[in-house]
């Protein structure tokens, strides 16, 4: 078939440079939108008289057809740069050289760069529903551990008592984040860039509001130069993806140490993980560890976008065609790693005794022993932090546990170090120095108290509740 722009030259391109050029591959997953916009601009152009409605009417119809039968009935050889071109063809082998006029007032810029946006923003909310659904089970499970106490880090080492509930409720929060931000993405996605045609627009009185109605789009962009080469909307968006991956990548970690035998506070279940080929005692995290590494994509990805944007003149640049097959891959790895990290972390099994074991152990509310002395004794909270240190490191040195530090212990150490004898209550100190008291009374806004991870799990599910509404779900 000869190439539909063969006018301008004498001979075509290679067959090597044709395929070169070629961007069909990535174009499959644009097919469904390059026939809706084709529709589109042709509804358009009927609409106001630009072309005969009767030919319009033909390539619409044309196009219907195109639809239900699918990317396969697509013709292809080595003239056929695009999937615009081979739909233009079909339309062609269909009704003949007035499907010429369909590309009237309209360029492949434009008609790409509405393409990427009508697939981007159904992406975008793919994911966003597969964000809203992990919260969803994180919340709750979270439900059903409000009382499980386990021991938060700093530096991956003990810091203090809080719950199971409390830690899976950080990453809701964080996955929160990461759904906002994709919402705030797709109002620069959901903008039209049809009407733009090469660069300059068209002397063609067409409609642009129109097709900008017809496509569900928010508005349509109001300078046809940055219309054809604005790609800045993917390179956002791909963001997000990272920060999506590092939140992911976070929880993998977690599980990969979580499910060790030092830690052993979660059992992974089998379904997500494997063992040795040779030590058949193993169990190993194979999907944490993997879903781990496929987070780093998107951050490729994204350097790649940016590298490519960086210092291209205005307007279109073919340099642009090699942008979409990172933005496509780094949506699939996306989408494919929140879904398999959805699944494995909801089917953990936490170890309670165990946690439990670990927010007592290691002096990990020694924070409140020096409360109390702050508000019991009315001394300042540095003399209280140096008192303190000190009680663990002799303790520890002594091997003691929490429940062999005593009144007096504790005033030898005080008198050591040149202060008064505090004369605590043993029972007081000993209420400081429990992980599940601890955590009961850090009752303010955002603390680990059950009552507190109840108020923050129930203003989730009001959120949950709207933005599913708003998806339609």
């Amino acid at each position: 078939m000869d190439n539909i722009r063969n006018g301008r030259f004498k001979t075509g391109m290679t067959d090597e440079a044709a395929e070169y050029t070629s961007s069909l591959e990535a174009d499959k997953i644009i097919f469904e939108a390059d026939i809706k916009t084709n529709f589109a601009h042709t509804s358009m152009l009927k609409h106001e008289g630009i072309i005969d409605a009767d030919i319009a009417d033909n390539i619409l119809c044309a196009l219907d057809s195109l639809k239900e039968e699918g990317y396969s009935a697509l013709v292809f050889d080595p003239s056929v740069e695009d999937v615009h071109m081979a739909i233009e063809n079909y339309v062609t082998s269909k009704i003949g050289p007035e499907a010429g006029f369909m590309h009237t007032a309209k360029s492949r810029n434009d008609q790409v760069a509405c393409d990427v946006r009508l697939v981007l923003r159904e992406k975008i909310i793919e994911i966003q529903i597969g964000i809203l659904e992990f919260m969803e089970g994180l919340v709750e499970m979270a439900g059903e551990h409000l009382e499980d106490v386990f021991i938060g880090f700093t530096h991956l080492q003990h810091a203090q008592p809080i719950t199971i509930a409390h830690h899976l409720m950080a990453h809701v929060q964080a996955l929160k984040r990461d759904y906002e931000r994709l919402n705030d993405t797709y109002k620069r996605v959901n903008i039209n860039p049809l009407g733009s045609a090469a660069m300059a627009t068209t002397s063609f009185p067409i409609n642009r509001q129109l097709t900008t109605d017809l496509l569900g789009f928010d508005s349509y962009m109001e300078n046809s130069m940055d219309g054809v080469s604005a790609r800045d909307f993917i390179a956002e968006t791909v963001f997000d993806f990272v920060a999506l991956s590092s939140t992911l990548a976070k929880i993998c970690e977690e599980l990969v140490l979580w499910s060790t035998y030092e830690f052993g506070v979660i059992e992974m279940a089998d379904e997500y993980s494997s063992t040795s080929s040779i030590m058949p005692q193993k169990k190993n995290p194979d999907v944490a560890e993997l879903a781990r590494g496929k987070t780093s994509i998107a951050t490729g990805e994204l350097i790649t976008i940016l590298t490519i944007l960086k210092a291209i003149p205005y307007t279109y640049n073919r340099d642009l065609q090699e942008i979409t097959p990172h933005l496509w891959n780094a949506i699939k790895v996306t989408q494919d790693t929140l879904s398999i990290v959805t699944k494995m972390l909801l089917s953990v099994e936490f170890k309670v005794d165990r946690c439990a074991e670990l927010a007592g152990k290691n002096f990990a509310t020694a924070t409140d022993l020096a409360d109390i002395m702050v508000r019991e004794k009315k001394i300042p909270f540095r003399t209280a932090h140096k008192i303190v240190g000190r009680i663990v490191n002799e303790a520890t040195a002594s091997d003691m546990a929490e429940e062999d530090i005593t009144s007096k212990f504790i005033d030898d150490i005080a008198v050591e170090l040149g202060f008064d004898e505090l004369n605590l209550d043993d029972d007081l100190i000993q209420r400081a120095l429990n992980p599940r008291e601890n955590v009961r009374i850090r009752a303010v806004p955002g603390g680990p108290a059950p009552e507190m991870v109840e108020i923050a799990r129930e203003n989730i599910k009001l959120f949950l509740d709207e933005e599913f509404e708003r998806h339609g779900i």
